[in-house]
């Protein structure tokens, strides 16, 4: 099944400055502070299903490879940095740290495009300096809109499911012209900011966005390292993971357990293509394979690669057998 119109995944996916919007406590920004807290109220008023209580375990907000480090509280030129930087390629997806609602925010020359989460728990999430540019450069000729800074068809106010995407990467506003980054904040029960550093320690990294609307197959290369004996589940250490058709590189997981339905074929390298069987699957053991997933739902279970979220629809052995192995 293809891909619906505007997909991330089916356009494949890319391999931080301090906020100042973001800063609505301060004296300095009174009446911003007064009309961002007005509509922070109608937008999570009365009936809305956000709670008070503690941060969860995110999503990590950038999926692909990112680099970071803990500069919460760092002296910046106007007041301490209140956020992490997350460096990574320029429109490298941004996605959401968990369900919840979700608000643009185009309306300050330092902060860029900007996006609030106003998660389900009652933390909210600030994302700073999303992309401006319509080329590769750095042309600033790119509107706070969905497709350029916001996700495809993402709307103003709309609830959106954890890992689903919410924009791209950039370097608007102030950070014009530096490293793409993504400033990202946590305000715990809506409050002041707090270090993000040990939530994304503990984050939770995607394959790939969630979207159940598309369909995806992955090609993984890697080591059989286990067999299940009471289910048909292949684990597989990990050394490349694509996304089909295109064969764009994901960042590959360590570990892939993939379940493994009796309609699989395994090639054994030798021109012998069979059925999944306990015996042919056992017979993988510490060889080197290529694996064709089946299609699937990008949902949060597939996108996370939990263990059998993912099934097998043929197994090839890199290379036949070592003489006097079966």
């Amino acid at each position: 099944m293809g891909d619906p119109p505007g997909s991330l995944l089916g356009s494949g996916l890319r391999s931080a400055k301090p906020v100042r919007v973001t800063y609505r406590r301060s004296t300095a920004l009174g009446v911003a502070f007064v009309a961002t807290l007005a509509l922070a109220a109608t937008f999570v008023g009365v009936g809305s299903a956000r709670v008070n209580g503690p941060v969860p375990r995110l999503i990590f907000p950038v999926v692909g490879p990112v680099s970071y480090r803990d500069d919460f509280g760092e002296p910046r030129a106007k007041w301490p940095h209140p956020g992490n930087d997350l460096m990574a390629a320029k429109r490298q997806i941004a996605v959401a740290a968990e369900p919840g609602k979700i608000r643009f925010w185009t309306h300050s020359a330092t902060a860029g495009c900007m996006l609030y989460l106003y998660g389900k728990s009652g933390t909210t999430y600030q994302y700073i300096h999303l992309n401006n540019d319509l080329t590769d450069g750095n042309d600033n000729r790119g509107k706070c809109v969905a497709g350029t800074a916001y996700a495809p068809g993402l709307k103003d106010g709309a609830t959106v499911q954890a890992g689903q995407a919410v924009g791209f990467v950039g370097d608007s506003g102030d950070a014009n012209g530096i490293h793409a980054h993504l400033h990202f904040e946590v305000h715990p029960n809506d409050g002041a900011a707090v270090d993000p550093f040990p939530y994304l320690g503990k984050a939770l990294h995607l394959l790939l966005p969630v979207d159940p609307k598309a369909s995806v197959s992955l090609s993984a290369e890697g080591t059989v390292t286990g067999v299940g004996v009471t289910a048909a589940r292949l684990s597989i250490s990990v050394t490349s993971v694509s996304l089909l058709p295109a064969g764009t590189k994901l960042t590959a997981p360590k570990k892939l357990v993939l379940s493994v339905p009796a309609t699989a074929q395994i090639d054994s390298g030798d021109g012998t293509i069979g059925a999944a069987s306990t015996a042919t699957l056992a017979d993988l053991a510490g060889r080197s394979v290529v694996v064709l997933t089946a299609p699937a739902r990008a949902t949060l279970p597939v996108a996370l690669g939990r263990p059998g979220a993912i099934s097998a629809a043929r197994i090839a052995t890199a290379r036949p057998a070592p003489a006097g192995r079966p």
